[in-house]
């Protein structure tokens, strides 16, 4: 908590931990939000863990559009778990401060892991792409290599990009105030409470931002208008109504997990009181695509769904 101020210099004075208050304006009752919160984690883990295990146990699964599919869940998984325990621990114990080091900690992974599921985005929508429009060349451009250099891309330029947040966030001088109107450690929540200039903290958000999700968003919307044009010239309406029920329902979680991310950047960049609705935003944003992902990515694929009536029929008759 605070160490006492007095007889010191308020310029070097330093808490030693944050606070998170959780949803503002319903601390009274917030609890209550704990039960779809967890219901929604436990389902991304257990649908993320069955995707995961299809795709492991059926060898006709082995190919670059599923392995994707696998590291997408594996993505959705550590995204959830980097702020779903945190939050049930302050609704079901009160246990409402975390350590600076934990703090930035987990301000790093969130960023990363979001950071890291826009880019499975993008590697998806460039599979789907050659896939469609350039059927013949797929074989030889969407390979296991290509995969593993995608995903190896990814990962570093997250890693490495993102980790200029919490340390910017550590530097900064935490003198006064140590209470979080939040669930989580968001970069400009936290920073907001620093006694010192953090513009440097918002440029860096920002350029971050508009660097990595903008250019990420721009290549998806990219390669789902080039395959709406290539489905559109379609002779077989059927093949054509499959294709675009299949686009539109991608699309609308990458506009989810877009959208939500501006809303609270236009939030903060306003410089307004945190309301619940960002806030509660924020948080769905972590635990809703990754329980909905296995479902309109890889549970609406019928070799998929094959796999896993496979999988579910052989445990039962072993049980």
């Amino acid at each position: 908590m605070f160490q006492d101020p007095r007889g010191t210099n308020s310029s070097k004075f330093q808490i030693s931990e944050f606070i998170l208050l959780g949803f503002p304006g319903i601390h009274s009752w917030q609890h209550w939000l704990s039960l779809p919160l967890a219901l929604l984690y436990f389902l991304a883990l257990i649908a993320n863990i069955c995707v995961i295990t299809v795709i492991h146990q059926e060898a006709s699964l082995h190919q670059p559009m599923y392995h994707f599919l696998a590291i997408l869940a594996v993505v959705d998984m550590g995204l959830a778990t980097t702020i779903m325990p945190k939050i049930l621990a302050i609704f079901w114990f009160n246990a409402k401060s975390i350590s600076l080091p934990e703090c930035f900690a987990q301000m790093y992974a969130i960023h990363c892991f979001v950071a890291m599921e826009s880019g499975i985005f993008v590697c998806m929508a460039i599979d789907r792409y050659v896939a469609i429009c350039r059927p013949l060349r797929y074989p030889s451009i969407i390979t296991l290599s290509f995969v593993v250099k995608a995903t190896m891309f990814m990962t570093l330029r997250n890693c490495v990009a993102t980790i200029s947040v919490p340390v910017l966030a550590s530097q900064r001088n935490y003198c006064s105030k140590n209470q979080i109107e939040h669930c989580l450690c968001s970069n400009l929540g936290v920073t907001s409470l620093s006694c010192d200039d953090r513009r440097i903290n918002s440029v860096n958000q920002l350029v971050l931002a508009w660097a990595i999700m903008g250019t990420d968003l721009g290549l998806t919307l990219f390669s789902y208008a080039l395959i709406l044009r290539s489905v559109l010239k379609l002779n077989s309406a059927e093949a054509a109504s499959k294709a675009l029920g299949t686009c539109t329902s991608h699309l609308i979680l990458i506009f989810f997990f877009y959208t939500v991310i501006v809303v609270i950047s236009i939030t903060h960049s306003a410089g307004m009181k945190i309301p619940l609705i960002p806030v509660l935003l924020n948080v769905l944003h972590n635990v809703i695509p990754p329980a909905m992902n296995p479902v309109v990515y890889a549970l609406k694929n019928k070799e998929l769904r094959q796999g896993l009536h496979k999988m579910v029929r052989m445990n039962f008759m072993c049980n």
